[in-house]
């Protein structure tokens, strides 16, 4: 029941977040977190997402951990660093079930940025999230859109799924000069290979 509760605050959330820019609401993420693979059930604080590996749009990075900004939209990684890719901590880690989410720059500071090819990516594709313990979890691309801003599908994204899945999120579409921000949203869905 708490699990959904949060996803009725991370409607509201996203809903306000989102129009101005890629930003993700806050999710709680379970406590602890079973292995795909194995089956046996880990403290989901020791165990972090380190990377994330895009074979066909030769897309790798490092991934940092975002939380919520003071204004209550998801932090992104620094503009300056646009081939920087981060997870955000208050949604589920890669691999445990429910959304996990993320995000990476389309540019930045004149530069493609990690997510620069995001659009490219279709159903079957690969992602590889490779874990802080070695491991990592494979999941495959069912679907990719770009949507308006203005009409974000934030229940598609960020509502709570049985079986674990990801989404991968950047800026599209044209570039608004007055608001300093793309006008639409990349979104990528991938579920557990």
């Amino acid at each position: 029941m708490a699990r959904i509760g949060a996803a009725v605050v991370a409607v509201v959330l996203a809903a306000t977040a989102l129009l101005t820019g890629c930003a993700v609401p806050n999710i709680s993420a379970p406590p602890l977190s079973t292995d795909p693979t194995t089956g046996s059930t880990t403290t989901s604080a020791v165990v972090v997402p380190a990377e994330i590996d895009i074979p066909r749009i030769g897309a790798t990075s490092s991934l940092v951990g975002l939380g919520l900004a003071a204004d209550g939209t998801v932090e992104v990684p620094p503009v300056e660093a646009p081939m920087q890719a981060g997870w955000f901590t208050g949604a589920p880690k890669p691999g445990e079930p429910g959304p996990s989410v993320v995000l990476g720059h389309v540019d930045g500071g004149g530069q493609a940025g990690v997510f620069a090819r995001l659009h490219e990516l279709e159903e079957g594709d690969e992602v590889l999230v490779r874990r802080s313990d070695g491991t990592g979890v494979r999941f495959t691309v069912t679907r990719v859109e770009q949507v308006p801003k203005a009409d974000f599908p934030t229940e598609e994204v960020y509502g709570d799924t049985q079986k674990p899945e990801l989404r991968l999120i950047t800026c599209g579409g044209t570039f608004d000069r007055s608001a300093h921000s793309y006008r639409e949203n990349v979104i990528v869905y991938a579920e557990l290979a």
